[in-house]
């Protein structure tokens, strides 16, 4: 069956744990050269490398980084995997996340846009007033994986009130094929079709359990419309560039209260 989805060794990665040692993800080079290759045999060319950052059990600052993708690049070009890396990071929601900018690595090199994670369970009552002062600085919020929080499946009007007010979504590619199950899936499906997510990635840490499944991601795009595939390919090869997205307006998506009668 024909798709739209891009062509091989042209997708982008703009969440991803390849990095070795660093956090839950790979946990030394060998299992990132794993993770390099089934990359590649994804169809991917790109990764943006996003250590946790500032969470409780990690602290991955932004001039380490840098130099850990530099010496983890060197060894791709020295082992012909066609991978080209970036410098990034998901950054876990603070209260004071603004004071600490000087810290932080943002998707793209100006830091237009930063990836942001919410807590797993909730979504911090400061948070709004967080994005604001975000936005002042010029740095739109990129929230990673909204469909697993817990808060926001409850009540997916704080994520359209996010997404109104100038934030962005980022879903991730194994909630959409099914791997945490059929209804993460569906609400997944729902975020897409509503306008409250814009990029598909991997938040790939390890094989098997962690994978990539980016590729199959886009045909799960195409499937539910063929114009998703090369609009959220097109938005991922823009916030990396530092560009406007040109999205849709996003719709209210109201969870159906349960009758007892």
């Amino acid at each position: 069956m024909a798709t739209n989805t891009p062509r091989k060794n042209s997708l982008i990665d703009l969440h991803c744990h390849i990095l070795p040692g660093l956090d839950d993800g790979s946990k030394s080079v060998e299992e990132s050269l794993e993770l390099a290759d089934a990359a590649v045999r994804e169809g991917i060319g790109y990764i943006l490398c996003t250590p946790h950052h500032l969470d409780r059990n990690y602290t991955n600052h932004g001039l380490d980084v840098v130099q850990k993708v530099h010496d983890f690049q060197k060894i791709l070009d020295e082992q012909a995997i066609p991978l080209t890396l970036f410098p990034g990071q998901e950054v876990h929601l603070n209260g004071d996340l603004d004071q600490r900018v000087e810290d932080l690595l943002g998707i793209d090199s100006a830091m237009r846009y930063l990836l942001v994670e919410l807590p797993r369970e909730e979504v911090p009552t400061y948070t709004t007033e967080l994005f604001f002062q975000l936005s002042m600085r010029g740095i739109t919020p990129v929230i990673a994986h909204p469909e697993r929080n817990a808060r926001i499946k409850a009540d997916p009007e704080i994520l359209y009130d996010f997404i109104s007010n100038g934030a962005l979504g980022q879903l991730t590619a194994t909630s959409l094929v099914g791997v945490f199950g059929k209804g993460v899936q569906k609400f997944s499906q729902e975020l897409i079709t509503h306008g409250l997510v814009h990029i598909i990635a991997s938040d790939a840490h390890m094989l098997p359990n962690r994978q990539f499944a980016l590729k199959e991601g886009y045909l799960a795009l195409d499937a539910l419309d063929r114009a998703y595939g090369p609009q959220f390919y097109e938005n991922s090869k823009h916030l990396i560039n530092g560009e406007d997205i040109d999205h849709r307006i996003p719709l209210t998506l109201l969870k159906k209260r349960k009758r007892f009668f």
